[in-house]
């Protein structure tokens, strides 16, 4: 009954995380390619992120430093980042990148700055939440349920 109780638990926080906008899709498609022979893809995946993209952070605030703003250079980093997030499913982290970028087109130095602040809060936000999940989902062992099921 305990693990039963344990992977509803696990259900709940991973479908809060769609239904607070953390999440879409695309993480929903890397569960997919989860499996017993590599049963911990997905949070893999997300360390891999998260290590790779700490990286482009730096960059892109040492970039915001300088004067006068290169928007091109700027761009192609968040560019990057949003590329990164996308492929996790980091929803809310996606949205604040497309709007940075949008603000480097029109040359808004401000904007990408608030945008940016945005985007490392949502970024931080998510990282808390699927550290808590992916613990979680570790002490409760493997589930048929923590996936979609499979047609």
């Amino acid at each position: 009954m305990e693990r039963n109780q344990m992977h509803r638990q696990v259900s709940v926080m991973r479908q809060s995380l769609f239904d607070q906008g953390y999440l879409d899709e695309q993480f929903i498609q890397l569960e997919e390619l989860q499996d017993d022979a590599n049963p911990n893809f997905v949070e893999e995946v997300v360390t891999l992120y998260y290590r790779d993209s700490s990286r482009l952070i730096l960059s892109i605030d040492q970039a915001l430093e300088r004067n006068p703003l290169d928007f091109n250079k700027l761009d192609t980093y968040m560019h990057q980042f949003k590329g990164s997030s996308t492929s996790i499913g980091a929803k809310k982290v996606k949205a604040e990148c497309t709007q940075f970028r949008e603000y480097c087109k029109v040359g808004n130095g401000e904007g990408c700055m608030r945008t940016f602040q945005q985007a490392k809060k949502e970024y931080t936000i998510l990282k808390r939440k699927l550290e808590a999940y992916f613990q979680q989902a570790r002490q409760s062992g493997p589930s048929e349920t923590a996936c979609r099921p499979r047609n």
